[in-house]
């Protein structure tokens, strides 16, 4: 399957996150950090999407010429566990097709900064990617950005909506370009080749 496919068909990019400052800098909010670089790098400003629950910015990614890509980055504006409508609305608004989407989202059973990339799968327990699925299906790209396990007795929950720790946040910024770099490339070049530059 060519995953570029239609050519001229836009990819909608998804950060995944809970909207306000006050999850700002939580680890479950690392795709919108990643979102946020996208944005910067397009030279967009989020906007609020019409009736969609949603932050967009409309853009282009690629060099000139066949490699070019129209995308549309977005950010859902419900808690994370409701992210699939926003989404599915935007996927509609813009005619786009599941296998041109790709959610940006924090992995727990990856570690700290390491990041994999594929297509389609379980949502291992990831409400953001739960109420994707029961959207519009599996097929969509995902770019999983590892958050490590809680220590102790931590429960999940609560690990995920704390902020990184100090240590992490030396790395983040770092982390972040990164996989700002492996949506790009996703996007330009195809998951087979972006899987065997990123996928470490």
């Amino acid at each position: 399957m060519d995953v570029t496919t239609p050519a001229n068909g836009p990819w909608l990019i998804v950060g995944l996150g809970n909207p306000g400052p006050e999850y700002a800098a939580n680890r479950h909010n690392v795709g919108f950090m990643v979102a946020d670089l996208l944005a910067q790098r397009i030279g967009g400003r989020f906007k609020r999407a019409g009736k969609a629950q949603a932050q967009v910015v409309e853009g282009r990614i690629g060099p000139p010429g066949p490699e070019n890509r129209r995308v549309v980055l977005a950010k859902p504006m419900s808690f994370m566990n409701l992210s699939g409508g926003p989404v599915n609305a935007l996927k509609d608004f813009y005619k786009v097709p599941v296998a041109n989407i790709v959610a940006i989202h924090d992995e727990l059973d990856i570690d700290y900064g390491v990041l994999r990339l594929k297509l389609g799968g379980g949502d291992n327990g990831h409400n953001g990617l739960k109420s994707m699925t029961k959207a519009f299906g599996a097929e969509y790209h995902r770019v999983r950005f590892g958050i490590g396990r809680p220590p102790g007795r931590m429960q999940v929950a609560d690990f995920v909506l704390k902020d990184f720790s100090s240590s992490e946040r030396k790395e983040l910024d770092y982390f972040v370009d990164r996989a700002a770099d492996a949506v790009e490339a996703l996007v330009i070049e195809g998951l087979e080749r972006a899987q065997s530059t990123y996928n470490s």
